[in-house]
């Protein structure tokens, strides 16, 4: 069960056992030295009681501490039963330690996950937009590493430039790139066109082939037999730092 979700029971709680002593929300919060909007939150779900709040609360009602908190079903697993079999028999004090050790369990466990979502990998980096736009110059440029939370089989990263392949690539985009020169029709790459370096969906029929923009404010790029044209390699990602 998620923490909002107990948030909300506790909070129902709270609210069934004030309204059962028939006390208003400020009643109750001068009994364990909160205020009325603080009772409130916690009705609402918005915020969970602190343990000492728990504690304070469950004395105001002159109940268990165990009855704020949601009740353990026939599918809750055999651990989680034993658990609770065992806490009832233990004194406040003697579950205070349980519900400690519990929470420090609970706090590794979420930055374990935090740690594996945060997980970074490595890339060559070219520190030169390939344009989704007008073109932009890739050759002699010095490669960087760069750190970035995604993990593409890919030879390097570079930007994007420009908006000519919106609304798939976005400026300031990071693409990532594996090297080939055997891309098919319709596939997303880098293309050396004239010197300066593009990314467009390449687009070959009826014996011709073109550079295509998915913005239709670009017009395409033709391949000609003039054209200083070649294949860089094919987008096989794209990262965006605010996804």
């Amino acid at each position: 069960m998620e923490k909002e979700q107990i948030a909300i029971i506790i909070g129902e709680k709270i609210k069934e056992y004030r309204n059962k002593n028939g006390w208003t929300q400020k009643q109750l919060g001068e009994k364990i030295g909160m205020s009325k909007n603080a009772i409130g939150n916690y009705e609402n779900g918005f915020r969970s009681p602190k343990k000492d709040t728990m504690f304070d609360l469950a004395k105001a009602f002159n109940i268990s501490i165990d009855d704020l908190f949601p009740p353990i079903n026939k599918d809750t697993s055999t651990t989680l039963q034993a658990i609770q079999s065992v806490s009832e028999r233990l004194s406040e004090y003697r579950r205070v330690i349980v519900l400690d050790t519990a929470q420090r369990q609970l706090d590794e466990q979420e930055r374990a996950e935090r740690d594996v979502s945060d997980i970074i990998y490595l890339y060559d980096y070219y520190d030169h937009p390939a344009s989704a736009g007008t073109g932009q110059y890739l050759t002699d440029v010095a490669v960087e590493r760069i750190e970035l939370p995604v993990d593409i089989d890919a030879d390097f990263v570079i930007t994007i430039y420009g908006d000519s392949m919106e609304p798939d690539y976005h400026d300031g985009d990071y693409i990532f790139i594996k090297l080939s020169v055997d891309l098919a029709s319709g596939d997303i790459g880098v293309f050396d066109y004239d010197g300066d370096a593009y990314v467009k969906q390449l687009i070959i029929e009826d014996g011709q082939a073109h550079l295509h923009s998915l913005n239709p404010d670009y017009p395409d790029k033709p391949i000609t037999p003039e054209t200083n044209f070649r294949i860089i390699g094919e987008v096989v990602g794209r990262y965006r730092k605010e996804e």
